[in-house]
Formats: C-alpha cells, structure tokens, sequence
C-alpha cells in the first residue's frame, strides 16, 4: 500500500493552500494545526464531523512573504517585555492592525472562495489552528479565535483576523510563557460549515477531576457551546460510567442566557426562553447516544479526549477534538 502523501510548504509556487478534511490526518499538524489534523482524522474515521476545508499554514507563510509585514511583527514582538502588560497589549494591537490593513493575495482568495462554493453551504464556522497547537509541549487551546455564522462575503476578512489571532495579547504571553518567542510558529484556519446548534457543550472521556478514566463528563448548554468554552455559563454536567454505560449523575444548571445567529450573519446573546430555564438540556437517551460517539473517538486516538460538539436537528456533530492535556 503507498504511503499517502502530504502537501510539502515549499517557496512560492507548486504550493497548496487548502485542504478538503478528507484529505487530512492526525499527522498533518504542522501544516493544518491541531484543530485542522484532528477534523482531518476523525472525518476519515466516519465520526460525525461537519464538512470543511482548512486554510493550511502555507497561506499564512506566503501571505507574510508576500506583503513583506513579517520584518514589523518581528520588530514589535521584540520589544515585548512579559512583565509588563501594557508592552503585551500595544505589540498585539499593532501587529493586528499591520495584519488587518495588509492585502489579501488574490490568488489565495480566489481558492478559498472556490472552496467555499463547493461546500455548498450559507454560513461556516471560521477556527484559527495554530501549527504549535494540543501538542504535549503546548496547547494553545483557548488562545486564538474563532467566529461563528460567517458568509462568503466576509470570508477572506475573517480568515485574515483569524490569522492576527495568532498574536492576541493571551497568545503573546503564553508565548513567551512557554519560551516559544523565538520559534517560528504559523497558523493555519479551519473553515467549516456552520452547525446551528439548539444544545452543544464539551465531553471529556476521562474525569477531569477525580482522573478516573472509567467516567466521563458531559457538560451540556442552550444555543452555541462557545457559551460553555468561554465560561460565560454554567452547563449542565452529566457522569457517565464508560463500564457499565449508566449515567452516574444528573447536575442541572439554570443557563439565564445564550448564544444564537444575528439574522443572516454574526452571532448574539439572547435570553433562554422561560420553559427551558431549568430544563435538563439532554435526555437520558441522548446522553447515551453521544457518550458512544465520544467512546468512539477515544478508542480511535487511543488516549482520552477533550471534546466539543453539538446537536442540530436531532443529530450530534463533533466539532474539534484534542487530547485531555492535564492527564
């Protein structure tokens, strides 16, 4: 059987710069990110991923050449001192703004549009996948951004902020932090259709807490499960025993408000109606049903996992999965 071959990032021409998942595996991190490697993988797994393509490194790479802005990041980024947040706060906004005002290469944008088009869809989910990215050394989970219910028009801005995400005031702490300043680090974008969830949340196939890797913790939202990643909310958080496949535990939690579509593009925060204000947000059935989705997903990768979903029209979608790092 023939090795599959991965795209290499070589100079300017004979280069890709997007990748379908189906084209993608765990492997691939160094050109597709974290996020971008695992959509990649657990597509090819048959897990239920919701379909995309990711905006590999490469673009990043030939977008700083090619407008030349990358000697300006790199004078900002060296008059950073780490303890003093202000020098944190004026090196990010400067060099999000020199990333922002920069043009966007038109060949770039005419794949990414292309790609878009064929997704066949009105609204992606727009990631930032950092290449340093849910690697045992460093998880820039929770650094960089990701924008909800984005339409072609504003794609190539999006993927460009996307990009400028990779040098938010958290992410350049954390990289000095983690003495990763001086390491060449790129970005890569996931694009993905968007899922208008009714309920979403995380799982984690092992406890976070008490460490048992027989137990898993669902936690469980109204609306988009960026309410529950950002901390804005409390979730519901359910106990499953992956043995004996019995819910453990049931903790509801009233959710006072959540995240929705902003009429055709954007998200915003809305009140939960009142007949769902301390409603259990999953069933029994339900949380069977994507307890054996997330079993799945363990078994595949072989360690336990971090997991994102969410559920539209009856149907859970997983959404990105990592590695649970505090293991």
């Amino acid at each position: 059987m023939s090795k599959r071959k991965t795209p290499k990032q070589t100079g300017k021409t004979g280069n890709v710069f997007a990748l379908p998942f189906s084209k993608l595996r765990k492997a691939d991190v160094e050109i597709a990110g974290g996020k971008g490697a695992s959509l990649g993988e657990m597509a090819s797994a048959r897990i239920p991923v919701p379909p995309g393509f990711v905006v590999l490194s490469s673009a990043f790479d030939r977008f700083l050449e090619e407008t030349d802005i990358d000697v300006e990041i790199d004078k900002w980024l060296h008059k950073v001192n780490q303890r003093d947040i202000s020098s944190i706060d004026r090196a990010s906004h400067e060099i999000r703004d020199i990333i922002r005002k920069a043009k966007f290469p038109p060949d770039l944008g005419k794949i990414f549009l292309a790609a878009y088009t064929h997704l066949g869809v009105k609204r992606v989910a727009v990631r930032s996948s950092a290449t340093a990215e849910d690697s045992s050394v460093a998880s820039w989970a929770g650094e960089l951004e990701s924008y909800l219910f984005v339409t072609r028009e504003d794609l190539l801005s999006t993927i460009k902020t996307c990009w400028s995400s990779l040098f938010t005031p958290r992410a350049i702490f954390y990289r000095f932090e983690r003495k990763l300043h001086k390491k060449r680090i790129s970005v890569a974008v996931v694009v993905q259709k968007m899922i208008e969830s009714e309920i979403a949340g995380v799982a984690f196939t092992a406890h976070p807490v008490t460490k048992d890797r027989d137990q898993m913790v669902i936690e469980a939202g109204w609306g988009q499960g960026e309410s529950i990643v950002s901390g804005r909310i409390t979730p519901d958080t359910y106990v499953f025993d992956k043995e004996t496949d019995a819910i453990l535990d049931i903790n509801i939690s009233m959710q006072a408000d959540m995240i929705v579509r902003k009429g055709q593009k954007g998200s915003k925060i809305v009140q939960v109606p009142s007949a769902k204000l301390s409603k259990q947000k999953l069933s029994g059935k339900q949380i069977i049903a994507l307890a054996k989705i997330c079993q799945r997903i363990e078994k595949h990768y072989g360690l336990p996992q971090d997991i994102e979903w969410a559920l539209e029209k009856q149907k859970f979608y997983i959404v990105q999965s990592r590695p649970i790092t505090t293991l």
